[in-house]
């Protein structure tokens, strides 16, 4: 497991190759088995959100240190609204899937607008002591 990873992509409409990213990093982390699927499937979702109901671009930045991996999308066009993050219990008929199932994924999720950009922020704690 290595501390203090950090890494930073554009989010374009190539999401297996942010796919593959994500995994390398997840890996490198120390994430692996459904821990590294379910950050795989939330980077999917978080970026396919960014090009779809945002700005249509933005970037990806990863971390990871002694608490777990962190992912941070931005959404330059700042159209992601707590509102986006607030699907209930269920997901909504024909939207919300994505958000429904990041928040269900990943033990952290937040949404912050900063000048005029969104930023969702997930993150998957690990332990981190060697087979815990």
């Amino acid at each position: 497991m290595i501390f203090d990873l950090r890494f930073q992509w554009p989010i374009t409409s190539d999401l297996a190759e942010l796919r593959d990213r994500v995994r390398v990093f997840g890996t490198g982390a120390g994430l692996s088995g459904q821990r590294l699927l379910d950050l795989v499937i939330a980077a999917n979702e978080a970026a396919t959100n960014v090009l779809q109901h945002g700005g249509g671009s933005g970037t990806l930045t990863a971390w990871s240190d002694e608490v777990g991996v962190s992912l941070e999308f931005v959404d330059a066009a700042g159209t992601l609204t707590d509102a986006h993050l607030d699907t209930g219990p269920e997901p909504a008929v024909g939207h919300g899937a994505g958000l429904w199932l990041i928040r269900r994924l990943c033990d952290e999720v937040s949404l912050e607008r900063v000048a005029g950009m969104a930023r969702l922020h997930l993150c998957l704690h690990h332990r981190v002591r060697a087979g815990a």
